[in-house]
């Protein structure tokens, strides 16, 4: 009997308009290199957020952009910062190792990115399999999901799902979904198993060529749908059952990704003409080109200080204290406080400069969510370039 089995014909439809959102976006062509990575940024920090927010770990967005970009914020404690650093190391652990001639899915892997999403804490039981009772818990509640199996079928279990892994699947969304769903009940770990499983579906989705970030950002979307996500699993029974029919929740795991690329597309359209709309603004200002990573910060509502900026910008704290001067006289950028705990944020008439380029009336819609709003309802239907 095969390790929670499903049928996989409910999953072809939503897998073949995967595949068309897959050929769309690719035909789309390569992201300009400034923007390209600036988006990677901002997504990568809501992923990892979401993914180890759901684990009870007290992080915001915001925090966890600026751990990423290098900064120590002192509103979060260093354990936790090392698990949110831990979490992005492990993703890209698997970027790094999804195209290797050699891969294999195997106990040893699980076991490793176990220990990066934990930042190797022994104490927390970094890289090694639970040797006693643990409990699939709904973070909202407090309620049980699912009781795992006994700690002693752990390591056999692990094997039979990289097994399982190895013999593939029809397609690369049932294999995400699927060991996504088979870590989470197995349940191997102490702690982290909810992470370990996510980054394991992240895996699954880049070995099979979905490798954009709109295929392997489905954290974010489960952090906002966790009813769905804890609701998701309730097929499994209250006890571990190996031969459990999974199709139910397979099928709610790869209606999300349809749903997260549809958001995720719209999304990444609307900011794109305002990231082109900031480079303007800039050069008009006669400002450096880099500048704008501020500016895109500011224009979300993030505050800017020159730690924040200096990773994105790759400079000298001497030259990002100058950049950021200039976008003070040039009026696009207004400083609070003073000496270390100065920061930035937008002046009143940058959201007002930014609809002008874009077309839009700058008295009517003189705020970030106005302009956000005109531009998705323009641009609301899917990309077709």
């Amino acid at each position: 009997m095969p390790l929670v089995p499903y049928d996989p014909a409910p999953l072809r439809a939503p897998c073949a308009e995967l595949d068309d959102w897959r050929a769309r976006l690719d035909r789309a062509g390569a992201l300009p290199r400034r923007w390209a990575g600036r988006l990677r940024r901002d997504l990568e920090a809501e992923a990892v957020a979401a993914s180890v927010s759901m684990e009870q770990v007290p992080v915001t967005v915001d925090e966890v952009r600026r751990i990423l970009a290098g900064e120590r914020p002192a509103s979060v404690r260093d354990e936790d910062q090392a698990l949110v650093r831990g979490y992005r190391d492990a993703m890209e652990f698997v970027l790094r190792r999804a195209d290797d001639p050699g891969f294999r899915w195997s106990r040893e892997l699980v076991v490793g990115l176990h220990d990066r999403v934990l930042a190797g804490n022994h104490a927390l039981g970094a890289g090694r399999l639970a040797a006693g009772p643990r409990w699939v818990v709904d973070r909202r509640t407090g309620a049980e999901v699912i009781v795992p199996p006994p700690p002693e079928d752990i390591p056999d279990l692990v094997d039979r799902a990289c097994q399982r892994m190895e013999q593939g699947h029809e397609h690369p969304a049932v294999a995400s979904a699927w060991i996504h769903v088979a870590v989470a009940a197995i349940h191997p770990f102490r702690d982290g198993n909810g992470r370990v499983s996510r980054v394991l579906a992240s895996l699954a989705m880049v070995r099979g060529g979905f490798r954009r970030r709109e295929f392997t950002s489905l954290e974010e979307w489960w952090g906002g749908h966790l009813a769905d996500y804890y609701g998701a699993f309730s097929c499994l029974g209250s006890d571990f059952d190996d031969a459990c029919d999974v199709t139910p929740l397979l099928a709610v795991h790869v209606g999300a990704q349809l749903s997260q690329v549809r958001a995720l597309d719209l999304r990444q359209r609307v900011e794109r003409r305002i990231w082109d709309a900031l480079e303007e603004v800039v050069a008009d200002a006669r400002l450096k080109p880099r500048v704008v990573n501020a500016l895109w910060d500011a224009f979300f509502d993030r505050e800017v200080t020159p730690a924040y900026y200096i990773p994105l910008a790759d400079i000298s704290r001497a030259t990002a204290t100058n950049d950021l001067a200039a976008a003070v006289a040039a009026g696009l950028l207004e400083p609070k406080g003073g000496g270390r705990s100065r920061r930035y944020v937008a002046a009143p008439s940058t959201c007002g400069l930014i609809a002008t380029v874009l077309g839009i009336d700058p008295v009517e819609h003189a705020t970030r969510e106005s302009i956000v709003a005109v531009l998705s309802r323009a641009l609301a239907q899917p990309s077709t370039s």
